[in-house]
């Protein structure tokens, strides 16, 4: 507890280095780079399961996830009184993981039984508020035991004439690191052979959108993507087991494309209740299609204080890939038993609760909000998993 009052502590005397008016009497914007605000994340994530892939699609999924993501927004404006905003984020992931700590067979062996994810990126973005336009370039990082992998983007966003509707455009890559841990059994030099060979993956995302005001109560969006991929695209230490009671290694195509289409719609009702809703089709060449539909209702339940329910349905059909435990055979040029390729439906059920008092949270001022969020998901191929999330933000 004392590294947060410690954390939050720092904040407040960041923010009130930086909390003189970004405009003077004669409306001259300030070209110092200033805290826009500053966002504290923290979740528990836990699930149980007996689908692990480790074990070729039986045994215990058991896993705990305590993620931690600490972002800070800056901007300032230049000479032609154009925005620019900087935001840096920083995240850190800390598992342990039943099902990976089968990949030697035995309890707390596995070089993947725990470990620490860490991913830290940059983005900046220009803002012409005369024209309605806004560029953004973003880099970052994401490295744990067995996986590193580098990024970037860029995005471009126009408002129409009248305000009311933006396209936005954005794209981004991914290039990735595998390290080629395999099943101890198969491994050319034993247990002892710690010597793993690494391979490359290739993501290409292409991202389009455009969201429309229609009246002072709805408001829609549009969106549409096309993902490619290449390379090394399944888990090396994922196994299968054929008809013949032989074990493989999960083996996949090296290319996949990806084409999902969604659209969102947030209806005003009134001055205390939004309508949030969400839906999405996705479909690829590995022969999976999915449907998500999701509702989030905030509801207001003073000026300060907000509730907001949720729930999301998702269904999906298996790849063409995909065969249970001991289901696969020696023809098949291509398989895998991970159950998240397999068919099946999910709930996600939850609520959130907001506070933001004009004078701060617990009268702090530049404390501007705490936000705290619960979920329960559930998967139809016996997994459930619950997370708790909590997000402060500073301004």
């Amino acid at each position: 507890m004392k590294r947060i009052f410690f954390t939050a502590a720092a904040i407040l005397a960041i923010l009130r280095a930086n909390a003189q008016e970004v405009k003077d009497s004669t409306g001259y914007e300030s070209r110092k780079l200033k805290v826009e605000e500053i966002n504290l994340i923290s979740s528990y994530y836990h699930q149980n399961g007996e689908n692990a892939a480790v074990t070729g699609g039986v045994g215990s999924q058991k896993l705990t996830d305590i993620a931690n993501v600490f972002d800070v927004k800056l901007f300032k404006y230049d000479r032609k009184n154009r925005k620019h905003t900087f935001d840096i984020e920083i995240g850190l992931d800390n598992y342990t993981s039943a099902s990976s700590d089968r990949i030697d067979l035995k309890a707390n062996s596995s070089a993947s039984h725990a470990d620490t994810r860490i991913y830290p990126s940059l983005t900046w973005s220009v803002e012409n508020e005369k024209k309605g336009t806004t560029f953004g370039i973003g880099v970052s990082a994401s490295t744990e035991f067995d996986y590193k992998s580098f990024g970037a983007n860029v995005s471009f966003a126009k408002k129409t004439r009248d305000r009311n509707g933006e396209f936005s455009a954005k794209f981004q890559t991914y290039l990735d690191r595998v390290t080629l841990i395999a099943p101890v059994e198969l491994r050319p030099g034993g247990e002892e052979d710690k010597n793993y060979p690494t391979a490359n993956r290739n993501t290409y995302a292409g991202s389009l959108s455009y969201s429309q005001i229609i009246n002072q109560r709805l408001q829609v969006t549009l969106l549409a993507d096309l993902v490619s991929q290449s390379g090394y695209l399944g888990l090396p230490f994922y196994r299968v087991y054929f008809t013949d009671g032989s074990v493989h290694q999960e083996t996949l195509p090296d290319k996949r494309l990806k084409v999902p289409l969604g659209l969102r719609a947030n209806y005003f009702l009134g001055d205390r209740f939004i309508i949030r809703t969400y839906y999405r089709f996705y479909t690829d060449d590995w022969g999976l299609t999915s449907h998500t539909a999701s509702i989030e209702v905030p509801v207001k339940i003073t000026p300060f204080v907000s509730v907001s329910p949720f729930y999301r349905y998702y269904t999906q059909s298996a790849v063409k890939y995909f065969a249970p435990y001991q289901q696969h055979t020696n023809g098949e040029q291509y398989y895998t038993s991970n159950y998240d390729l397999s068919k099946f439906s999910s709930n996600f059920v939850g609520a959130g609760i907001r506070l933001a008092p004009p004078r701060g949270v617990l009268g702090m001022q530049h404390f501007n909000m705490i936000e705290l969020r619960y979920g329960h998901y559930v998967k139809n191929i016996n997994m459930s998993s619950n997370i708790v999330s909590v997000n402060l933000k500073f301004k």
